[in-house]
């Protein structure tokens, strides 16, 4: 494990200015963001969609890394470069998610358990070899009755320590990803309880397996009210909670926090992130704070290109809008007005 090198590796991943953009969908789930704008699932049309995020010009001015999938690791653009080179070409470090899916928890219905352990260390040794220079995984906490178990906060802690710790062995920066869906009527105070108990164990297991906290990302969900809740916290207590939660959970050598979208809409989840870098800025908060999207990066681009060259440039420009909107936010600096000069 080379230390130096990982956690500069980290503190890049997190540079000011700068997130992470995430577009590691299995291919079943890219074939449903595809069908949804009535583009057929094919390998083709993948690589098409893939071309558009990674060839936008001026993407490495807002984006510091992006998470891959294996099948895209793999690939070529229609160009002929590979997407690891393509990044590399605009500044930005591939990475590549690692787990094989959140299978359900035995004993435990409605709860999962992240696998892919298996055979591990040998994959991270491949994917060195394509350009990976860090990794994704994601454990999966569901909000309901009875709901998170011991059980599963402990099964999906101690896989994501041992995930990280074999990532450091091979050179890899882990993401770790304890996500706490936003799926549930719960209220936020019942999100900042599950999040603060989550994370905890998180953090709790990544000690017991040695894994350097300065060379790592935290990739957590913000501290936010379910979906169904007839009364949703508003973005200023959103912010409050989750900076709250972070800094009763997290070390202060961890890097940066790169937060994931998590259903929430494309401008909700922008302006809750700018909200937390202007409290932040009122206090000696050790982190970086910014993010690490998927669909709410993705989504503009998607609905303009709908698998029409013609739509490329502009589906572009969507792409590259909002990952400045994002990265502004990622230091405090994101505004209304700015989204509505941008959708202008």
């Amino acid at each position: 494990m080379n230390t130096p090198s990982l956690r500069e590796t980290a503190r890049a991943m997190v540079a000011p200015g700068k997130g992470i953009l995430a577009m590691d969908e299995s291919t079943p789930t890219c074939g449903k963001r595809l069908e949804a704008v009535g583009v057929e699932n094919t390998e083709e049309n993948r690589i098409a969609y893939r071309s558009l995020l990674l060839g936008t010009p001026g993407l490495g001015d807002y984006i510091s890394g992006a998470i891959l999938y294996d099948e895209t690791l793999r690939q070529q653009s229609a160009e002929g470069v590979s997407f690891p080179q393509l990044l590399q070409q605009q500044g930005i470090m591939p990475g590549i998610k690692v787990d094989t899916g959140a299978k359900e928890l035995a004993l435990h219905a409605g709860e999962k358990v992240t696998e892919g352990l298996d055979g591990l260390r040998e994959r991270l040794e491949e994917y060195r070899g394509f350009g990976a220079r860090f990794c994704k995984w994601r454990a999966v906490i569901t909000i309901g009755e009875f709901k998170p178990s011991i059980a599963c906060l402990q099964a999906n802690a101690h896989a994501l320590a041992r995930y990280a710790a074999l990532c450091q062995e091979a050179g890899l920066v882990p993401i770790v990803e304890p996500e706490v869906l936003i799926n549930g009527a719960h209220t936020l105070e019942t999100s900042y309880d599950v999040t603060v108990e989550t994370q905890r164990r998180v953090f709790d297991q990544l000690y017991r397996q040695d894994v350097d906290f300065a060379g790592m990302v935290l990739k957590p969900s913000m501290v936010i009210s379910g979906t169904d809740c007839p009364q949703r916290a508003p973005m200023e207590e959103v912010a409050e909670q989750t900076l709250r939660c972070l800094q009763q959970t997290v070390p202060a050598a961890v890097p940066g926090i790169a937060f994931l979208s998590g259903g929430q809409g494309d401008e909700e989840a922008t302006r809750h992130l700018n909200a937390m870098n202007l409290l932040a800025r009122e206090r000696a908060l050790p982190w970086r704070l910014t993010f690490s999207f998927a669909r709410a990066l993705q989504n503009p681009a998607l609905k303009i290109w709908q698998g029409e060259p013609a739509n490329l440039d502009p589906a572009r420009k969507a792409l590259l809008a909002r990952a400045r909107l994002n990265a502004l936010a990622s230091s405090g600096e994101y505004n209304e007005a700015l989204e509505q000069q941008v959708a202008a």
